[in-house]
């Protein structure tokens, strides 16, 4: 059964108080009023709105401010579009009535929603929670909401499931996280609904407006070149899932990098993890069993790597003087375990910040012209699990 779970932003304006305002004469073109003549008549009926129980509308604001109703909503979507002495004024009186946007009524006005969704498929809670906390800090001052939705890519109903949430929650946008943002037939689908989206991935499979690319490959090869440049040969791997993209472009990656260093990685030094520290730990009691045992494990995410350690104490061997362990993520994990990870340091938040800004702007239709797809590079962070093999 689906879960799905409601995430509100939070909405805040920024006000420059003090600013002039206008009134509208009877007749006549409209004339400059005197400095805080709105602001005082906003007072007015702030105290007549709590003395009747009357809750303001944003056509009452468009008239208190002398501006139109279209202006109000450039002003609550944040719009360039507006001068800043027209924004302040609106602002303030805004904070005066104490008017907070009513959302059926906006979403009716603009025919939207102001709802995106989260859609995964992902073991990794905490992959999840960064990604939430990057769409949420870029929706914060929107209006927009997040709706979250787990879902299972292995149904026989995956898709009708996905539409089914679409339309229920009626969704402007979704942002796709690994490894279904990797389903091209889902794609096709949200294409044929009209929904808009971004794709969070390894490798691009999409206009690249569509697209947050992460370069996986590239930083699996810093890993391999960290190893072998502290002089290990014996060194094996913990794969993703072969169902991800990340995961093939990891083990490519690493394993190419090992070669042009004249290195091999034997195919008796690769095991498949699932992203999880139960599978890690699995893993690497498979690998330590070998003979000659790798003095370096290379695990494709940190929780796997928090499973090698688990092995590595059971067997009796100490890190990092006797296994070199690295991870992938950076994840709060990494730092905080011992001896901290050697991992590297995937920005998941900001990915998150970035497609949440992306599909607002697609939503929005303030993309201009086309852009290519955001890359975001990770890169190697060294910290005591890693150093040279125990016989160099």
């Amino acid at each position: 059964m689906m879960i799905a779970a409601m995430v509100t932003g939070v909405i805040k304006y920024h006000f420059a108080p003090g600013m002039a305002a206008r009134t509208t004469p009877r007749k006549g073109r409209a004339k400059a009023a005197p400095r805080g003549a709105a602001v005082g008549r906003a007072n007015f009926e702030s105290s007549r709105s709590s003395s009747t129980g009357h809750k303001h509308t944003i056509n009452d604001i468009a008239r208190l401010a002398n501006v139109s109703k279209k202006t109000v909503s450039r002003v609550l979507n944040e719009s360039p579009f507006v001068r800043e002495e027209t924004r302040a004024r609106v602002s303030e009186i805004m904070r005066k009535v104490s008017y907070t946007p009513d959302p059926q009524a906006r979403g009716l006005a603009f025919r939207r929603s102001f709802l995106i969704g989260l859609v995964y498929d992902n073991p990794n809670a905490q992959y999840i929670v960064n990604i939430q906390e990057g769409v949420l800090g870029a929706i914060r001052r929107s209006g927009y909401e997040l709706v979250v939705h787990p879902c299972d890519r292995n149904s026989a109903t995956f898709l009708a499931e996905v539409k089914s949430f679409i339309t229920r929650q009626k969704l402007d946008g979704v942002i796709l996280l690994p490894p279904i943002s990797e389903d091209q037939a889902l794609a096709r689908t949200l294409r044929e609904m009209n929904c808009r989206y971004i794709r969070v991935m390894a490798v691009p499979l999409d206009d690249p407006s569509n697209i947050v690319l992460a370069m996986d490959r590239d930083a699996a090869r810093q890993v391999a070149e960290h190893l072998a440049k502290l002089g290990h040969s014996r060194i094996a791997l913990i794969a993703g899932p072969r169902g991800y993209r990340s995961a093939h472009e990891r083990l490519s990656g690493f394993s190419d990098a090992l070669g042009d260093r004249g290195l091999t990685l034997p195919a008796e030094y690769v095991v498949e993890g699932a992203y999880t520290f139960d599978s890690g730990f699995a893993a690497a009691e498979i690998l330590l069993s070998r003979f000659p045992r790798p003095t370096a494990i290379f695990a494709c995410n940190d929780e796997m790597a928090a499973g090698v350690y688990k092995a590595a104490y059971l067997k009796g061997l100490r890190i990092p003087a006797d296994l070199t362990v690295v991870g992938y993520d950076d994840s709060p994990l990494a730092s905080r375990i011992w001896p901290s990870l050697t991992t590297v340091r995937l920005p998941i938040r900001d990915m998150g910040k970035i497609a949440a800004e992306r599909l607002i702007a697609k939503i929005q239709r303030q993309e201009g012209p086309v852009t290519p797809a955001t890359t975001v590079f990770p890169h190697l962070v060294v910290r005591d699990s890693s150093t040279r093999p125990p016989s160099a």
